[in-house]
């Protein structure tokens, strides 16, 4: 096992653990649920919660959609044991799978045990850290801590359009948090400079 490749798999997996978590741990315990602070125009801090996978989108029951993520990010943690045992494993493509299983980690954390160690109050209540098995919620069934939200821009839809005309057009709507966004660019980055390198080729990149 390459030493160097080891080392920028569990950095990489560490620092997106540590920054996903501190950040869910601090909006979850200091805003209550919907607040929105503006950073910027184009940026607001934003807490909300979900359920479902990433960038709040539901799928399947809760229950699935934790055991699915588990055994997911197992493979993907057993796949980048077997790449650190190679040498002519890119680092750059290394540290890419890191960023997706360390992102799928952040949110089972959340799924896995916020239920358990925190209050869910109605707004304008903020949450609180209690001891395990005294939250809102039971293992397996905790939601998702989202708050990066990025209204970039906005207009207004033309009122001779159909169905839409006369309504609000918000681009980019969806909030997420650190772990969306490491699995986000992991996926993308992959898929730009190691698509070859995916399907099998053992060209050597850098």
């Amino acid at each position: 096992m390459r030493r160097s490749h080891t080392i920028i798999a569990i950095i990489t997996i560490l620092l997106v653990l540590v920054a996903d978590q501190w950040l869910k741990f601090w909006v979850k315990t200091s805003f209550y649920l919907g607040e929105d602070v503006e950073i910027f125009p184009w940026f607001h801090l934003r807490f909300v919660q979900n359920p479902g996978m990433a960038f709040g989108m539901e799928l399947g029951s809760k229950l699935f959609l934790t055991l699915f993520r588990i055994v997911v990010t197992c493979l993907g943690i057993w796949y980048i044991v077997r790449r650190c045992l190679r040498a002519d494993v890119p680092r750059g493509y290394l540290a890419c799978v890191s960023l997706v299983v360390a992102g799928a980690l952040g949110n089972i954390i959340d799924c896995m045990f916020y239920g358990e160690i925190f209050t869910n109050p109605y707004p304008p209540q903020v949450a609180q850290l209690v001891p395990f098995g005294s939250g809102y919620g039971t293992l397996f069934y905790g939601q998702v801590v989202d708050m990066l939200y990025f209204p970039l821009f906005s207009f207004e839809w033309p009122a001779w359009l159909p169905w839409v005309g006369g309504s609000e057009f918000s681009f980019f709507d969806p909030v997420f948090n650190i772990a969306d966004s490491a699995i986000t660019v992991g996926i993308i980055a992959i898929l730009l400079f190691y698509s070859r390198f995916l399907l099998g080729s053992d060209e050597k990149q850098d």
